[in-house]
């Protein structure tokens, strides 16, 4: 059965000059999908221009109204019922697509999901969730902004979701989640972390316990749950700290003559080394929680890295996502 999944083709800082690429590149790996270019179709249609291969596979939704970058999520709701970001989750409102993948604005992306297709029963909050590479492979680490402050049934909440997408994209039948905190003793933590442990504990997902930082990358847990306050300040300083190693590297092999030299003799593992850290390809964030599969693209993102956003839209429209958790949260819902 084709997946059809919604792209909100002028999000983001590039739009069409991205979403397009991406969209057709993702259409000749991924025969079974179909996908629904949401914007200004004089724009869309001009770099569609002789590209017809995929084309039976791809529609148009137009529209002329956008999303800005730095516009407020209450602005988009009230002001801009018919932008390209608000018309594409449409589509999975009305049973057009099975996913909207966009790399707008992403309060209003949040907000317009929110409000358009609702939450799933025992979700209070959305959460977003994304993937980290660590060193035997990736991790699931949620909520990473949507939600400063956070009970222990919100955690609790959290947790199943992210369960269940790390079963999905990273095939394993019964994920290892842990409840990040200041130390793996079930006393650490604060008031909300010690009550969302024991929740935890008496639940039927794989809880390993308490993980702390360095857990995220050492590959000992698949699903890292925390408040969105420490998870996006997490996350930044990740992204801080792999750039500053990158640099300090590429200082090194600068130094001399011979670094130099044994820097072309070095040559492929940096490549590959590169590449395994490339954050291109860990882009796109899903929004867990809402009751549609909405997956959110850096908006700085190229075409390579925003068609793995798409990746991630399909992966999770055909695996079911959305209604394995809903089961999930039938089963556990004495705990929310």
């Amino acid at each position: 059965m084709a997946v059809t999944i919604a792209v909100d083709a002028m999000g983001g800082d590039f739009g069409p000059k991205i979403t397009i690429p991406a969209s057709l590149k993702f259409l000749k790996s991924h025969p079974d999908t179909n996908i629904i270019l949401v914007g200004n179709k004089p724009q869309i249609s001009k770099l569609l221009k002789n590209k017809g291969k995929f084309l039976d596979r791809l529609s148009i939704l137009h529209t002329t109204e956008v999303v800005k970058m730095d516009e407020s999520p209450q602005s988009a709701l009230k002001n801009k019922k018919q932008s390209s970001m608000r018309l594409a989750i449409n589509q999975v409102k009305e049973g057009q697509a099975k996913a909207v993948v966009s790399a707008g604005n992403t309060g209003a992306l949040m907000a317009t999901g929110r409000f358009v297709l609702k939450m799933l029963p025992g979700i209070d909050r959305p959460a977003i969730a994304s993937f980290i590479p660590n060193q035997s492979g990736m991790t699931c680490m949620l909520d990473l902004g949507a939600n400063s402050d956070c009970t222990s049934h919100h955690l609790v909440q959290f947790a199943i979701m992210g369960s269940i997408l790390s079963s999905v994209i990273l095939k394993k039948r019964k994920p290892r989640v842990g409840l990040l905190n200041i130390g793996s003793e079930e006393i650490k933590g604060n008031e909300v972390t010690k009550e969302t442990f024991h929740l935890l504990k008496a639940s039927h997902l794989n809880f390993n316990g308490n993980v702390e930082g360095t857990d995220i990358f050492n590959g000992s847990t698949d699903v890292v749950v925390c408040d969105g306050f420490v998870g996006n300040v997490s996350l930044k300083t990740t992204e801080g700290l792999a750039k500053m190693f990158a640099n300090f590297l590429g200082q090194e092999f600068k130094k001399n003559i011979i670094t130099k030299i044994l820097a072309l003799f070095a040559l492929p593992v940096l490549k590959a080394f590169k590449k395994r850290l490339d954050p291109r390809r860990y882009n796109g964030a899903s929004f867990l929680g809402i009751n549609g599969i909405v997956v959110k693209s850096h908006g700085g993102a190229d075409a390579f890295s925003f068609e793995h956003a798409i990746e991630t839209a399909y992966e999770e429209a055909k695996s079911n996502v959305v209604g394995k958790i809903t089961k999930q949260l039938k089963i556990d819902q004495k705990l929310i």
